[in-house]
């Protein structure tokens, strides 16, 4: 039994695996909260490198048999998984709105984009079939594409949906047998998202959950029977993880966080730009890698930022399309007002201030959309260098485009950048 009632009323969100028995039982769990409300919506189970374990077994054992299926089975299978998850939507809206925050727009945007992936992945029978390329007179080349085996994917917050299914269906339908370690602050939509996997046809050795923190990441890290690890996370964590799994000799592919840079050019066009800025840094309350967080400036540009400044007003806190929001826990919150706070210290000047939002009553753990605009003196301030993960906006003004650019190349992030120009 993977889920139970705690209290009689709230979910007890276990692991799943056919290793897992009605007699199991966690020796540790962790209460979930709603961002928006404070609410107490559930507890989690914390697995142990013992769970970890077992889960390996069952997809070794499920292996030959998930693998041996032909890709065009496996693939008919996410074929019908898709047609469930359309069916069951917004169930799972619902769910990624109470667990994460979002509102409901972009919580319909997760499982939407979470969807392309599996429909690319549907399409692999035609895009999996290999190569051959005649090298040498009588020598040819055929290159086969085979599983690896045994995947894990260690997952974070801030998309419930999208981000497991970077790594789930394409995994899948290559014919690998997948152990998924949810965010243990948001396990309701995978554990639901599961069941729909199951519905669909994938065996239980073929697909598990492991919930946990870093007890479970390092042992699926450090696991022989693991071929190979995703990992999406902060960059902190994310250089950790990938050393690990690769010095346990896996393929693995480690994502982390980022500093999104905007530059504006005189020539801009100032309303183009501004909703663009805004929907960019407050969308997702900031919690997302392609957030922007930074606008240089070519100079002085009073009048794009008093635009972004008055379109970031207007926007009010909600989980209706168009609203802005909570973050994710206190924690997270108290590191934005923190940021905030330091920053303002330090001689930057708060344009938007979103930190009455934090005090507002009805609970729930809020920031507002916050503007800060910086002195060239504090181009290295982690306003500007750190990623917030919190709908705040760091506005600095560069001599010339050159300089401009060069504060965009010393930061050591990746992901993205754009430049508003005629």
């Amino acid at each position: 039994m993977s889920k139970r009632k705690l209290h009689g009323i709230l979910p007890l969100v276990g692991s799943r695996g056919p290793w897992r028995d009605a007699a199991y039982a966690a020796k540790r769990t962790l209460d979930i909260f709603a961002p928006a409300t404070g609410e107490k919506i559930g507890a989690v189970e914390l697995a142990s490198a013992t769970e970890v374990d077992q889960a390996v077994n069952s997809a070794a054992a499920e292996f030959p048999r998930w693998g041996g299926l032909t890709i065009k089975r496996r693939a008919q299978i996410m074929i019908k998984f898709h047609s469930l998850v359309e069916a069951h939507k917004d169930e799972l809206i619902e769910l990624i709105m109470k667990e994460n925050g979002k509102n409901r727009v972009e919580a319909a945007g997760d499982v939407a984009k979470g969807l392309e992936t599996v429909e690319w992945a549907c399409s692999m029978p035609q895009l999996a079939q290999g190569r051959h390329l005649t090298v040498s007179s009588g020598v040819t080349c055929h290159e086969i594409r085979d599983p690896v085996g045994v995947v894990a994917s260690i997952v974070p917050f801030n998309f419930p949906f999208m981000v497991p299914f970077w790594t789930i269906p394409i995994a899948l339908v290559a014919g690998n047998c997948v152990i998924l370690k949810p965010s243990e602050k948001v396990p309701l939509t995978m554990h639901r998202t599961a069941d729909l996997l199951a519905e669909a046809g994938v065996p239980p050795g073929a697909f598990q959950m492991v919930q946990g923190d870093v007890e479970v990441v390092n042992a699926l890290c450090d696991h022989p029977g693991i071929h190979a690890l995703t990992f999406v996370g902060s960059s902190r964590v994310a250089e950790l993880v990938y050393k690990r799994a690769r010095a346990a000799g896996k393929k693995a592919i480690a994502l982390g966080g980022a500093k999104n840079h905007l530059v504006a050019a005189p020539d801009r066009d100032v309303e183009m730009a501004a909703s663009d800025i805004v929907a960019s840094f407050a969308g997702c309350s900031g919690q997302r890698c392609m957030a922007a967080s930074v606008l240089i400036t070519i100079g002085a540009q009073p009048e794009l930022v008093a635009s972004v400044v008055a379109k970031a007003k207007s926007l009010q806190r909600g989980q209706e399309g168009g609203c802005v929001g909570p973050v994710i826990d206190a924690a997270s919150q108290e590191k934005i007002l923190r940021v905030v706070n330091q920053a303002e210290k330090d001689g930057a000047k708060v344009l938007l201030d979103g930190r009455p939002w934090a005090k507002e009553g009805g609970g729930g753990t809020w920031v507002g959309p916050t503007i800060l605009e910086l002195p060239p003196g504090m181009i290295d301030h982690e306003a500007i260098r750190t990623e917030i993960f919190g709908p705040v906006l760091a506005v600095i003004a560069a001599k010339d485009a050159t300089q401009a650019l060069e504060w965009e190349h010393r930061d050591p992030h990746g992901n993205a950048a754009c430049i508003y120009t005629q």
